[in-house]
């Protein structure tokens, strides 16, 4: 009989933070989203082999309001958790990333069908972020979260705030208590507790979201500690192995099958090469066999260090439909593989309804903007990849432009768009902005002057570290633009460093108006092809 294997990641592209809760023979995985809308997905599987996405709870501005955060910002590490015949869902809105301080804001949101109307938010603090809530066998419900120090002379880490939540008052109640500092490593984040046999174990990311990056258990008979370290180090890490396919391995949770089978999902990150180390795809979602040794610690099953491949559990296989990646806006509302960024107005950006068969996008600021943003986009889930689209657009001013992109955030990105010259010329050209080199935009390819009229076929073509761009009148016969873009430079450690960026690539529509007359753009179709999975 041949083993059956999970494939990793089991959520690719850009799907970090995983939080896993089994209800039932369900199980469901909540990620972070960050700057795009709307908040949170959760995905949803019967046999941890094969995942769908089913939810995006944060969907209407009393939940989430992101407008004028920084890139990287808004909705980190979100925690799903099930108790009371509902689900329960705690995420941070973060609204600043440089400098001392993150301006933290924790949130509380439940629905007892996971792809329901979430609740209307209860506020529970802003001490720092990866909020986690711990129903305990007594009933009592315990918020955790880590504790964010701005002082000088201090790490920013300052370990694992506890305090009681008291769902019928809908607030936190009690004295907050300081219950872990982390190990030696450091930057420690990401708390969730579990009761197992008479211990609370403690589950935090330590080492910082790079290459560095490392889970750590700690366990106590007590709620509050004191926390005794797993003496064999850290639980799941890839730092001391650079050759692995799976690295920057950390922040994650586990989960306990039907069967009495025990799981560990957590991040990673795929990057081009050993010594390349760039993520275009961000920080993706994994899982790993566990089991319990005979101290009571939990333990890799299938191997000492993370795997690409690792043993399914003992349950019937259930695949879900193939769904299509190729897309005709033919409903009002928009393919769930699509996002925006930040606001909770979409009507403000685009339409699926103002004319039939096409989405339009209606021309607000740069592609730098942390405000308004006409970007339609879907997640890039593979390192080789083609997308084509096809766009109606008659600029009437150079501050008018709209088109294909490859986008990883607003100072990194690569953007075949069609604009005008002061004579009325339409042409077509390349932006692009790599925060290596600064935040102005580059233009490596003079502008072509194209029919002034019509439909134009756009194409992204990536390979890797590279992207060719072309453009067609039909469909069929293309012009391949000259030269190769850096695609290496659309990934998590370019730019500020490592670990300074948590998205990951998308590739998607936009549209800009720099003149305020929100001229628009129709695309009448996205198609996207993954050559080989990889």
């Amino acid at each position: 009989m041949t083993t059956r294997v999970i494939h990793n990641p089991i959520l690719p592209g850009f799907n970090p933070d995983p939080s896993i809760v089994r209800v039932g023979d369900d199980y469901y995985i909540a990620t972070s989203t960050f700057e795009w809308y709307p908040g949170v997905q959760i995905h949803h599987s019967k046999d941890l082999v094969n995942w769908r996405l089913v939810a995006r709870p944060l969907n209407r501005p009393e939940l989430l309001d992101m407008t004028g955060e920084p890139d990287s910002c808004g909705v980190w590490a979100p925690c799903l958790s099930y108790a009371d015949g509902k689900f329960w869902l705690v995420y941070t809105d973060v609204k600043r990333f440089d400098g001392n301080f993150k301006d933290t804001h924790n949130y509380l949101t439940t629905c007892e069908q996971i792809d329901g109307e979430w609740s209307a938010p209860t506020y529970l603090n802003s001490s720092g972020f990866d909020p986690s809530l711990f129903h305990d066998d007594d009933g009592r419900k315990w918020l955790l979260n880590m504790i964010w120090d701005h002082r000088p002379d201090r790490t920013f880490f300052g370990g694992t705030m506890l305090q009681e939540f008291d769902p019928t008052k809908g607030e936190l109640i009690g004295e907050t208590q300081n219950i872990f500092p982390g190990s030696e490593l450091g930057f420690t984040e990401g708390p969730h507790i579990y009761k197992r046999e008479g211990f609370y174990y403690l589950l935090t990311a330590e080492g910082g979201t790079g290459y560095n990056h490392a889970m750590t258990l700690a366990r106590s008979r007590q709620l509050d500690g004191p926390y005794e370290l797993d003496p064999a180090g850290h639980f799941i890490t890839a730092k001391d192995s650079p050759e692995l396919e799976l690295q920057r391995c950390g922040h994650g949770d586990w989960v306990e099958t039907q069967n009495g089978e025990f799981y560990a999902v957590h991040l990673c990150s795929r990057p081009l090469a050993p010594e390349q180390r760039f993520s275009p795809l961000g920080r993706e979602s994994a899982i790993q066999k566990v089991a319990w040794n005979a101290d009571g610690w939990l333990r890799l099953a299938d191997s000492a260090e993370p795997a690409s491949a690792v043993t399914a559990p003992n349950l019937p296989l259930h695949p879900w439909p193939q769904e299509s990646t190729h897309f005709k806006f033919n409903d009002p509302r928009l393919p769930a593989a699509f996002q925006w960024l930040r606001t909770p107005y979409p009507d403000k950006l685009f339409s699926l309804t103002a004319r039939q068969g096409c989405l339009r996008l209606i021309g607000r600021e740069s592609l730098g903007s942390w405000n308004l943003s006409s970007l339609v986009a879907m997640r890039q889930s593979a390192l080789r990849f083609t997308a084509q689209t096809c766009i109606e657009f008659t600029p009437a001013s150079f501050q008018q432009m709209a088109g294909l992109v490859c986008y990883y955030n607003s100072q990194k990105f690569h953007y075949l768009y069609l604009s005008c010259d002061d004579n009325g010329q339409r042409h077509i050209g390349i932006m692009s902005c790599l925060a290596d080199i600064g935040l102005s935009a580059s233009f490596p390819l003079a502008p072509i002057n194209i029919k002034q009229e019509g439909e134009v076929h756009l194409k992204a073509e990536v390979d890797r570290a590279q992207l060719r761009f072309s453009y067609s009148y039909d469909g069929t016969d293309w012009v391949t633009l000259p030269g190769e873009l850096d695609y290496r430079l659309l990934s998590c450690e370019a730019g500020k460093g490592e670990g300074a960026s948590f998205t990951g690539a998308f590739v998607g529509m936009a549209c800009q108006d720099m003149t305020g007359r929100q001229r628009s753009a129709d695309f009448h179709y996205f198609n996207y092809d993954e050559p080989e999975v990889l």
